[in-house]
């Protein structure tokens, strides 16, 4: 019996790109001070469903 040679694996390159794109995204947002905005919009949310804010 002779053996079949293995074909070399394919990469797939769109799910590093993705990834890339939203590591990306992600560095811009944290830059510019995103988090923080978050935090105090959830804040004012939390504070007004309980009728203090």
């Amino acid at each position: 019996m002779q053996k079949k040679k293995s074909q070399p694996l394919k990469i797939r390159k769109a799910p590093f790109v993705a990834i890339f794109v939203f590591l990306v995204l992600g560095a811009v947002g944290i830059s510019l001070g995103e988090p923080s905005r978050v935090l105090e919009q959830a804040k004012q949310i939390c504070l007004s469903c309980i009728g203090i804010g």
